[in-house]
């Protein structure tokens, strides 16, 4: 657990709460979920005020890798990360370079039935989408093993350059936190679909906002938690809440302030 108690109460009383819900002992209503107090985080009535507490003076700070890779906004679902990427992505002083994908069906006997336009809308989880946009100066996750343990699924980066077949990037976390690397296309295959094709595409997602999934290991200062939809899956509120180390650091959007809390007593025992 990420909380240093050192005789401090609000870290005791956070810690608490922490592993209540980890433990699945929090109150309920008759809903079934549970109420997200001020002593426990900070609520906020809206994305962009989530937005702001987590990126506050983003402007300034774009260039301070210490500052970037210390923060981050989780949510339950690829969708809501997308959309937060890409809201903020807009406030980015710079100009905007966009990396089209190619697709191609590996068997030559299905191109007729998947055309390439279809296989550009696939949104796959694990998988970069056909369209990447991205600004000088932003934070990106990795999302394929390139040179392990330099670069591993789920590194976090900053761009530094943006050419037209390579992107230059700083190491934001992990073994080789710091040192410049170069970031190639890759050719990725889908496992999980009725037939096969192939994406070349660079192995990135804008990463301001991820999965509470891909956060996992993962250490951060200043959190936000963006809950208007709710998690799904056992012990991602816990996940998502235990990042950070104290309840002035968390940020949470949740409508009246109210969340399900999913666990799986079984797996407990």
């Amino acid at each position: 657990m990420r909380v240093r108690l050192f005789n401090d109460f609000h870290s005791g009383h956070y810690a608490e709460t922490l592993l209540k819900i980890g433990d699945g002992r929090m109150t309920v209503d008759a809903e079934g979920m549970i109420t997200l107090t001020e002593d426990f985080c900070n609520v906020v009535g809206s994305e962009s005020e989530l937005v702001a507490k987590v990126y506050t003076d983003l402007h300034n700070n774009i260039h301070d890798d210490q500052w970037l890779c210390e923060r981050a906004i989780l949510a339950p679902k690829n969708e809501t990360v997308t959309k937060i990427n890409e809201n903020i992505l807009d406030e980015v002083m710079g100009e905007t370079t966009e990396y089209l994908s190619v697709d191609t069906v590996i068997d030559s006997e299905n191109s007729t039935s998947y055309p390439v336009e279809f296989l550009n809308s696939l949104e796959l989880s694990g998988v970069p989408s056909h369209k990447l946009k991205l600004k000088v100066g932003v934070p990106v996750m990795l999302m394929r093993n390139l040179d392990a343990p330099r670069l591993c699924n789920g590194t976090r980066l900053r761009v530094t350059h943006l050419g037209r077949n390579i992107i230059t990037a700083t190491i934001l976390t992990g073994a080789a936190k710091g040192e410049s690397v170069l970031i190639p296309r890759i050719p990725i295959i889908p496992t999980d679909l009725p037939f096969q094709f192939k994406r070349l595409q660079f192995p990135i997602r804008v990463s301001f906002a991820m999965t509470i999934n891909k956060a996992q290991g993962q250490t951060l200062r200043v959190a936000g938690v963006h809950l208007e939809k709710h998690c799904f899956s056992h012990g991602q509120l816990y996940v998502a809440c235990s990042r950070v180390s104290s309840a002035q650091n968390l940020h949470v959007f949740a409508p009246q302030r109210k969340t399900y809390n999913i666990v799986y007593h079984a797996v407990l025992v």
